[in-house]
């Protein structure tokens, strides 16, 4: 066990409304996910608690609305610095509380650093465009422009497995366009969104801004969806919970990101050496714990024997065990109940024609880098999101049949596709039904100023800096009348 895991301190860890830390009747305890020890109590809140969260929110509107630009892109420079300052520290709140690998955790906190720098610079490219009025039979005489405005209290709800720098991508955008925010993170990942909150505080963002609310979904959750005065909801999680947060929202604007069992096309073309260390990344970075983790590769028939066995065996090399290890590349899922329905989920493929061509068992609790073959897309290790280190390789004699393949699914987040041909790449860009297509790497791509979100059961609307904010407000049309 690691020495930092074993210093750990368990504190109360309370509420952030309107600038306080809240207490409330009731803590529940925060366990390690690898060590299973406990690390925190939490901070319950009831109905009424969301309710002051939502009151100071509603009530900082006005400060928010009003602050100018550069004052906004200051308070989140100052983030940045602190954040910097801090890096080390964030890592292991990170991998502490979620199990993820330390120089995974150390990349979550380069990339938040990086979300709230983009965040800072986009506040102050705001801006509407004016209107050629006299182009209309009806306009001569007039001028009109559009504004963006802020469009108030945002509700963000954020998942357990990029706990800070998902975080940010609702934050930032949400600061930098003027708006105010009700934060709900994830269950069992509070403290990298609280250890954030403070730094807002130190950074001189007003009171009442950014609200931290910690507790179960079913209270905390639909108090923001409900509460009129939340003008939009902004979701990343599971479709189900999307689906019921779209269901109550009224006419609330919702983004909402959802699952992916993300795919990957291999044209015959393609050295597959090249390829084998940007797959592992796509498919076993955090445990696979990701929305656009690589589930599903279809690899053309000449290169697929190559392919399985050289990924068979780059997956059987990479290290289990302790997430605050520097060389652990694998460590436990986020909880015993998601490693015990992935297990069943691999168990099922055993009464198929499916092949079970690395991992599949557990180690000392942490669920081995598992590859499946010529698995049936009705098993839910292919059809369903897995959010684990599991892989289904199938074989394909096209690239048509490998498309198809691939938009035979309800999500449509991200693919990608390696081809040295041309036609390929502009066939698959144009027919994968997704919302981002990735050429020549992984679907696992993303830097965080990039458009991202997806079609079907994968969500609603976009985040990336400059287009949450394009969320995040509402155009206004000013139109002068001169004559």
């Amino acid at each position: 066990m690691s020495k930092l895991v074993n210093e750990v301190n368990v504190t109360k860890q309370f509420l952030m409304i309107n600038g306080e830390k809240v207490e409330t009747e009731k803590y529940a305890p925060l366990y390690s996910p690898y060590s299973g020890e406990e690390i925190a109590q939490i901070a319950m809140a009831d109905k009424e608690q969301v309710v002051r969260a939502i009151d100071a929110a509603h009530e900082a509107r006005g400060i928010m609305a009003k602050m100018p630009a550069y004052q906004r892109a200051e308070i989140l420079e100052k983030v940045v610095a602190l954040l910097k300052e801090k890096a080390d520290e964030a890592a292991e709140i990170i991998t502490r509380e979620s199990a993820k690998p330390i120089m995974f955790a150390k990349a979550e906190v380069a990339r938040t650093i990086e979300t709230y720098k983009f965040s800072a610079e986009e506040a102050k490219r705001i801006h509407g465009e004016t209107i050629p009025f006299d182009a209309a039979v009806g306009g001569g005489g007039r001028i009109g422009y559009t504004l963006r405005e802020p469009i108030g209290v945002i509700g963000a709800i954020t998942p357990f497995n990029f706990p800070m720098n998902l975080v940010a991508h609702k934050v930032g955008p949400a600061i930098a366009a003027g708006n105010t925010i009700v934060l709900k993170p994830a269950s069992q990942t509070p403290l990298s969104a609280l250890f954030i909150a403070e730094l807002f505080e130190e950074a001189g963002l007003p009171a009442g801004v950014l609200n931290v609310v910690t507790g179960p979904g079913g209270t905390v959750g639909e108090a923001i969806v409900e509460d009129d005065r939340v003008s939009m909801v902004t979701f990343t999680g599971s479709p189900g919970v999307g689906i019921g947060i779209r269901n109550k929202a009224g006419l609330k604007k919702t983004t909402l990101e959802l699952g992916s069992n993300s795919a990957l096309i291999i044209d015959k073309d393609i050295d597959i050496d090249q390829i084998i260390d940007r797959c592992i990344m796509g498919a076993f970075s955090n445990q696979g714990q990701v929305c656009i983790s690589l589930q599903r590769v279809y690899a053309h028939e000449d290169v697929y024997e190559e392919f399985v066995a050289k990924f068979t065996e780059a997956a059987k090399k990479l290290k289990i065990g302790d997430p605050f290890d520097p060389d652990t590349y694998i460590s436990a899922l986020i909880s015993k109940r998601e490693t015990e329905r992935v297990i069943d989920w691999i168990d099922e493929t055993k009464n198929s024609h499916a092949t079970l061509a690395a991992g599949g068992k557990l180690q000392n609790g942490i669920l081995e880098p598992t590859i499946i073959t010529d698995a049936d897309h009705s098993l839910k290790v292919s059809c369903q999101e897995a959010f684990a280190p599991v892989v289904v390789v199938n074989k394909v004699s096209s690239i048509e049949e490998a498309v198809e393949q691939v938009n035979d699914s309800r999500f449509g987040l991200q693919a990608g596709i390696y081809t040295n041909n041309v036609k390929n790449a502009l066939y698959a860009s144009r027919e994968l039904h997704v919302g981002g297509v990735i050429i020549n790497d992984v679907p696992t791509y993303r830097v965080d100023q990039m458009p991202y979100g997806g079609v079907k059961e994968s969500g609603t609307g976009r985040e990336g800096i400059k287009y949450a904010v394009e969320e995040m407000t509402e155009m206004k049309l000013v139109v002068w009348n001169q004559s």
